[in-house]
């Protein structure tokens, strides 16, 4: 079966540029296959994330480190996290990611085995260090790929997909890292995460490839412009079926245009919440919520949950849009926009509530704001498809940002209204949970702010196609720069 592009609706009654035939009966299945393969490289860079805060109680005082010192080691995996990610975006831009991808899974791999093998707090730190960097570029990357087996108007439903894969990072990794933790000891938790990474290297290696919709090779000096007024609609946006065929443009002029930064703040203010969610959640629910540590301990997992189901519908929907012939803002940016003021709505209301319905709506809040890797997919239907992992890598490293920032900012709101932690085995006394409940309720009306702002920038800006429209008609790079980015 053979389907051509411009026989899919677009936005526009003009005509798009045409696309290439891609047959795909032969395809289609493996495109499936790849997409899984980028699923589980999302849930394994996420359980890596999750791995320190569960070896905590048990490697603190084996390696001697007090609890700064322990979240100094915590913040140090998003050192390199930015840096890494834009150079990796760049690279991307002339090597094929196949071969990106397999570099940063043995990477991952060998890294988690020193600590197995009996590394101390240093080595502890340099490991994470190096791990965060080399992750750091680990969305982009996987949307990337995923982008170069699917046509533009069929990409939301498996970018969601990789999405949801790392929601589910920590969903997975708690309950059989807690259990090898319980049965090896804490350092077989690295052992196995190392063993894991290794066996999905070579089933990439085996598996993985480039798909039909990737860059091509060389760019011909003869080869014209898209032409933005031909594969436009009504209000100037490059037709979303033609968004692989633009040309090469400046890229810093997309880089510091309106709809980038507010992908970058509205990625930023997910970033802030996981921020939260990994670092300062358990100590809230079982301190202010009173929860019992088992409770506790399922209840942390249940907003990354939240986040996946609500990636996975938002992708369907999306899917279903851009088959319609909806353009990438309205059936990608709009959603994610929506979602995060959802959860700016949800952490506001949350202090003037208790209990159960505290729960309920802090769950509801974190679950909206992990849907970050949508701001990706639809920032990259603004350039073609060998400069899209330029803006979706340097937009993952600089929205990280805001998991850096939150983290600290609760803790000195905390200390700012009088929180201090009670002696090793005691319980928080009421004072101090309320205290706590001050400082971190501040932090919900902050993020509450942020995740509002963020969403709404995405609704009204985050414009990809216009922005594509715009660089092609003023900004495409002269011929000889072609091979330049």
């Amino acid at each position: 079966m053979t389907i051509r592009e411009s026989e899919v609706a677009t936005p526009s009654s003009s005509p798009a540029a045409p696309e290439r035939r891609i047959d795909l009966s032969r395809m289609s299945r493996r495109a499936w296959i790849v997409t899984g393969m980028l699923v589980l490289f999302q849930i394994i860079a996420f359980a890596d994330k999750a791995v320190l805060g569960l070896v905590s109680a048990d490697a603190m005082p084996e390696l001697g480190l007090t609890p700064t010192e322990f979240g100094f080691i915590g913040s140090a995996f998003f050192f390199l996290y930015a840096i890494v990610s834009v150079i990796t975006g760049f690279l991307a831009s002339k090597i094929s990611v196949k071969w990106i991808l397999f570099a940063m899974g043995v990477t991952w791999a060998v890294l988690q085995f020193p600590m197995l093998l009996g590394g101390g707090a240093a080595i502890l730190l340099v490991t994470r260090i190096v791990l965060g960097g080399a992750e750091g570029p680990a969305t982009a990357m996987s949307l990337t790929s995923a982008h170069t087996w699917f046509s533009p108007t069929r990409r939301a439903l498996p970018s969601n997909l990789i999405a949801a894969g790392s929601t589910l990072g920590p969903v997975f990794a708690a309950p059989l890292l807690a259990w090898v933790i319980a049965v090896w000891g804490w350092r077989w938790a690295f052992g196995v995460l190392g063993i894991i990474g290794l066996v999905w290297v070579i089933a990439w290696w085996a598996i993985g490839a480039d798909g039909p919709y990737r860059p091509k090779k060389t760019a011909s000096p003869d080869e014209p412009a898209v032409d933005a007024d031909e594969a436009a609609t009504d209000t100037k946006e490059v037709a979303t079926s033609a968004v692989d065929e633009q040309k090469p443009v400046v890229i810093w002029r997309a880089l510091l245009s309106v709809a980038f930064l507010s992908a970058v703040i509205g990625g930023a203010s997910n970033f802030w919440v996981q921020g939260f969610l990994t670092t300062w959640l358990p100590q809230y629910l079982g301190t202010v919520v009173g929860l019992s540590l088992g409770e506790v301990g399922a209840m942390t997992t249940v907003p990354w949950v939240v986040g996946a189901l609500v990636l996975l519908g938002l992708g369907a929907l999306g899917h279903r849009m851009m088959r319609r012939g909806s353009s990438a803002h309205l059936a990608i940016a709009v959603p994610f926009g929506c979602a995060a003021v959802l959860a700016g709505l949800c952490f506001i209301t949350i202090q003037a509530t208790s209990g159960i319905t505290a729960v309920a709506l802090l769950c509801l809040a974190g679950g909206c704001s992990l849907a970050f890797p949508m701001t990706a997919t639809a920032i990259g239907y603004a350039v073609g498809a060998r400069q899209r992992p330029i803006l979706m890598a340097t937009l993952g490293g600089v929205a990280s940002f805001g998991a850096v920032i939150s983290p600290i900012l609760v803790g000195w709101l905390m200390t700012d209204a009088g929180y201090s932690s009670p002696p090793k085995g005691e319980k928080p006394s009421a004072e101090m949970a309320g205290n706590m409940a001050d400082g971190v309720h501040q932090a919900f009306t902050i993020t509450g702010i942020v995740l509002l702002v963020g969403g709404a920038l995405c609704i009204a800006f985050l414009r990809p196609e216009r922005l594509g429209a715009t660089l092609q008609k003023r900004y495409v790079k002269e011929p000889a720069e072609v091979p330049a980015v």
